[in-house]
């Protein structure tokens, strides 16, 4: 059996309603679909959800409905962190009310905490969920780097199974695969480095562009788990240039795009994200046109 956040899971957007609400229907659209094209967990609520900008009230409702998608088939790991440890040990307490399998923790941004902060933050909020946790290392968002001995210390604390190492520096992934027991999930946040985090270690990726090709990105990282590295190459080749678009702005502007040209919702942001400039919106729909993902819509 697979183990629980391995494999590909997908940083599902937020849909929204022309009115500014949170699109229901579309959530559980989306969250279909990824099931059913194959991907092995979900993962609402995180910065390609646009959470800063989700009120509490959407946050629960948006995992509840990814849970009742997923009807126990894929787990549901929910975006819980942020700055305040107090206010994350009370959404973490949310997100498991909420039916969660587990919990996708951003470390602190803009207060910079030492490693010392960074372990008591964690430690605080293991001690208060049953839920297990897999951090998330993003400094190009947060100012906070978690480096390998530091995340080898995280991962003695009970319930802190996993890291999204999204620093980008190939280095420090191949020495924290080194560093953490063989047990930690270490999985990328960066798709196209996703193949070769996976070659020294890595156990798949919290994807965006499985969001526009969940079977695509599912193949990809199933072929690298088989140690077919060929098969997983190709596929890799084939997907770079989707994966590499997605961050030709902020994310999620281009994969909300994207996305609303497939024809997978409305082209609804909140402020402060706003549609992508029309160089940018050129270059998006040049490359879905390139995958063939304007011609076939919602079936890739």
């Amino acid at each position: 059996m697979r183990t629980a956040f391995t494999g590909v899971g997908t940083a599902v957007v937020t849909p929204f309603t022309k009115a500014g609400a949170v699109d229901e229907a579309g959530v559980r659209r989306l969250a279909r679909r990824q099931i059913e094209g194959g991907v092995h967990f979900l993962v609402p609520c995180g910065t390609t959800g646009e959470s800063p900008t989700l009120t509490e009230e959407e946050r629960i409702r948006v995992v509840e409905i990814c849970v009742e998608e997923a009807r126990g088939n894929v787990p549901v790991l929910a975006g819980a962190g942020g700055y305040d440890t107090r206010e994350v040990v009370h959404s973490a307490r949310l997100m498991e009310r909420a039916g969660a399998n587990g919990l996708l923790s951003v470390t602190p941004y803009y207060n910079k905490p030492t490693p010392d902060g960074l372990y008591e933050h964690f430690k605080a909020i293991a001690q208060s969920t049953a839920l297990p946790i897999v951090l998330y290392n993003v400094p190009g968002r947060t100012g906070c780097n978690i480096d390998a001995n530091t995340l080898a210390r995280l991962a003695t604390i009970p319930k802190v199974i996993g890291v999204k190492e999204a620093s980008g520096n190939i280095q420090q992934m191949c020495e924290i695969c080194r560093a953490v027991p063989a047990d930690f999930i270490v999985l990328s946040g960066d798709d196209a480095i996703t193949l070769p985090l996976m070659a020294v270690g890595g156990r798949g990726v919290i994807s965006v562009a499985s969001n526009e090709v969940p079977r695509g990105m599912a193949q990809m990282v199933e072929a690298a788990e088989s140690g077919d590295f060929a098969s997983a190459r190709k596929l890799h080749d084939a997907l770079l240039p989707l994966m590499l678009i997605n961050f030709v702005e902020s994310n999620p502007i281009p994969v909300k795009s994207a996305m609303a040209a497939m024809g997978l919702l409305e082209e609804i942001y909140r402020l402060p994200m706003v549609p992508p400039r029309r160089e940018s919106r050129e270059k998006i729909l040049s490359v879905l046109s390139e995958q063939g993902l304007l011609t076939s819509r919602v079936s890739a």
